[in-house]
């Protein structure tokens, strides 16, 4: 079964900066690279800096929202709600973690329309055990293979939008070893996954064995992840080796943490945040990339009252007026 993201979508909406459709954007070829992000603001920045999709975290979720690790503490409504928020902000797609899919596969449906309605481009179920695990820690578990199956059957099948992309995540290469784990996403594509995702291979030859492997099968995605399992490659080694879209899920939040301590070190040591000043807004820079000028001068156009309008009238309003 070979399942390419290239089935027709209907005629080409008129040029955008990025399509509307992720499905459409991986379908058209070469990698696409994906930031993590984690809020409103991170993802407004990684819009505004051109990125194609981005990547909403559940790991970056639990270390900022709950300052936990990433070990199934976030729950679906946590998830849902920053998605919200996110897919409010910006109208790049935004691809979004949903773990385990939060139980068995009703939940699983659940958690797909639960995510779509919030605006998800698309969404990731992976196949641990609950409660599951960051992807590059120890003492992972998987599911049955037959369980995860029935997980993305649910998943499709639970769908509004054709356009809305399933990707199925394995964690098996760390249990069961890299050719059960290749297997376990093959099955994954015959029950319709839309975008394959094998988990934490080891080094680069691992890499190029999933292309070679999978690459027929449907897209892959690649997972780098700093200090963790896999060699970090670039976007296009990874479009090389047969990869057609690469997440960076936990940059932010790495860079963000780091940050954020220098930043604390310097206040206590000093009393004052002006040997950090060089590395921050200042007050008005932030309104700035907020977007504080342009929203009050928005609203004060409302405030004035007397704009005119080039929307028709409503069906009561018609009415009224005959």
């Amino acid at each position: 079964m070979t399942n390419d993201l290239n089935a027709s979508r209907g005629p080409a909406e008129a040029p955008q900066p990025f399509p509307s459709s992720l499905r459409s954007r991986i379908a058209r070829g070469g990698i696409v690279v994906a930031p993590g992000v984690y809020d409103a603001l991170t993802a407004s920045l990684a819009a505004t800096a051109g990125f194609e999709a981005l990547y909403l975290s559940g790991a970056a979720i639990a270390y900022t929202k709950l300052g936990r690790p990433d070990i199934g503490l976030v729950s679906s409504s946590e998830v849902a709600d920053s998605l919200a928020h996110v897919c409010e902000r910006v109208d790049t797609p935004v691809i979004v973690d949903a773990d385990t899919g939060y139980g068995n596969a009703l939940n699983v449906q659940r958690t797909i329309r639960l995510f779509e309605r919030a605006g998800a481009a698309a969404i990731q179920i992976e196949d641990q055990t609950f409660p599951k695990r960051c992807g590059h820690l120890a003492d992972k578990g998987v599911v049955p293979m037959r369980e995860m199956i029935g997980k993305i059957h649910a998943a499709v099948d639970a769908r509004r939008s054709e356009e809305t992309i399933v990707i199925a995540r394995t964690d098996a290469a760390a249990v069961e070893g890299l050719e059960p784990a290749i297997e376990r996403a093959r099955r994954y594509a015959e029950a319709g996954a839309d975008i394959l995702f094998v988990e934490a291979p080891r080094t680069r030859e691992q890499l190029g064995a999933i292309a070679k492997a999978l690459g027929n099968r449907a897209p892959l995605l690649a997972n780098m992840v700093e200090g963790g399992q896999t060699p970090i490659l670039s976007g296009p080694e990874l479009e090389a080796l047969g990869f057609r879209l690469v997440i960076f899920p936990g940059a932010i939040v790495r860079a963000l943490a780091h940050a954020a301590q220098d930043l604390f070190e310097v206040l206590k040591r000093d009393g004052t945040t002006d040997a950090f000043r060089g590395r921050m807004f200042d007050f008005q820079a932030l309104n700035a990339v907020v977007g504080t000028p342009a929203m009050l001068a928005n609203g004060q156009r409302y405030e004035a009252g007397d704009l005119e309008t080039s929307a028709p009238l409503s069906s009561f309003a018609q009415g009224a007026a005959r």
